[in-house]
């Protein structure tokens, strides 16, 4: 059975990120999990559709869950159908949600698919945390560092430089770069600030531009280490989506088309839409991603073994749990190798600020005596 995708347009000229600003308040994965575990629970009692929804939206804890389940109800009652109403909201509802809702409306099992979304997004969630916490402790360490350089720089250099300054012909080249750096630090701090957050800024211009988009979407893709993260992860969040729409009767069209908006990467959208492009040719999605050199065999050999059996969208499930745990161990391994290069790192900085201060003072002790 195939569902037809209830497309929304974005408003003219308007940019993603022009549109972004105007969703606030976002409504959180927190606040859609909750809202998706009550509903199903309620129409699982015999609640009707627009009832739940009336009561949901009373008892929202969430401002703007609220508002958008006020245009829901409000569209239902004015004869729409669900997945017509939750279109209407796409910086909420994906497009995934919308066909996958039209589908359960059609065969009749959308407290099911309900239950099925709200595993999705815990998966989601969890994904997400798990990328958080890996880059949470080099983090903190690098931000560390950087804060015990600077005091060292700008408090107690200073204590040193009249002391110095008698010998300063006689200093090592580190301890002469250092205190360069503690007058500028001291003396131009307010135009260095000024440079950072212009540097800051024009580097987010770049990396929002169209070129800039593409030479880091490049990188993530093809990069040594960062690719392995990256496909994987891109792999687990689009196949994880197909795996649900094509189980719940969501055709391969539309699935690739929702999928577009899973993936934050140009390179992997293009090859979405070069299987979309295939499955309308009437190419099968195998062929598709045999052309995809950054695919790894093993998810070719899966889907063409799949594809081959029917059993496409169980294959799909299976490859999106798989590389899960592999990102996740992948992550755990990062950060565990990441901790004590940080701590290296930080040890070769400050052995180096304090050997140009202890050194100078040696040296000037031993020519008293």
């Amino acid at each position: 059975m195939a569902i037809e995708t209830i497309r929304v347009a974005a408003p003219a000229g308007a940019s993603p990120r022009t549109l972004r600003r105007f969703r606030r308040p976002r409504v959180r994965p927190s606040d859609l999990m909750m809202l998706l575990e009550q509903l199903g629970l309620l129409l699982e009692t015999g609640v009707t559709l627009h009832a739940a929804l009336s009561s949901l939206r009373e008892g929202c804890p969430s401002p703007a869950l609220a508002g958008v389940l006020d245009a829901i109800v409000d569209d239902i009652a004015a004869g729409r159908s669900f997945s017509s109403a939750l279109a209407r909201h796409p910086e909420v509802f994906s497009a995934t949600y919308v066909n996958l809702i039209a589908a359960s409306e059609n065969g009749g099992f959308m407290p099911d698919v309900l239950k099925q979304l709200l595993q999705l997004e815990e998966k989601r969630e969890k994904l997400r945390s798990t990328l958080v916490a890996a880059g949470a402790y080099p983090a903190f360490l690098s931000v560390f560092s950087l804060g015990v350089v600077i005091f060292v720089l700008v408090v107690v250099f200073p204590q040193f430089g009249t002391i110095f300054e008698n010998i300063r012909d006689e200093l090592p080249i580190t301890t002469k770069v250092l205190m360069w750096c503690s007058d500028v630090l001291r003396e131009a701090w307010l135009p260095l600030l000024g440079v950072f957050a212009a540097a800051v800024w024009l580097g987010r211009r770049w990396a929002a531009s169209a070129a800039g988009r593409e030479l880091l979407d490049a990188l993530k893709m093809r990069a040594p280490i960062a690719s392995g993260i990256f496909v994987k992860l891109y792999l687990v969040q689009s196949m994880r989506a197909m795996s649900l729409s094509l189980a719940n009767g969501v055709s391969a069209v539309d699935t690739l088309a929702a999928c577009d908006q899973v993936v934050n990467n140009a390179l992997f959208r293009r090859f979405i839409a070069g299987l979309r492009r295939d499955v309308e040719q009437g190419e099968s999605l195998a062929v598709g991603f045999a052309k995809a050199d950054f695919i790894p065999p093993v998810v070719r050999q899966l889907i063409s073994t799949g594809d081959a059996s029917g059993s496409l969208p169980k294959v799909m499930g299976r490859v999106a749990d798989f590389y899960e745990r592999e990102l996740e161990k992948q992550l755990a391994l990062l950060a565990r190798l990441a901790e004590p290069v940080m701590l290296l790192v930080m040890g070769v900085v400050v052995g180096l600020v304090v050997s140009s201060l202890i050194l100078p003072i040696f040296s000037l002790s031993r020519g008293l005596g």
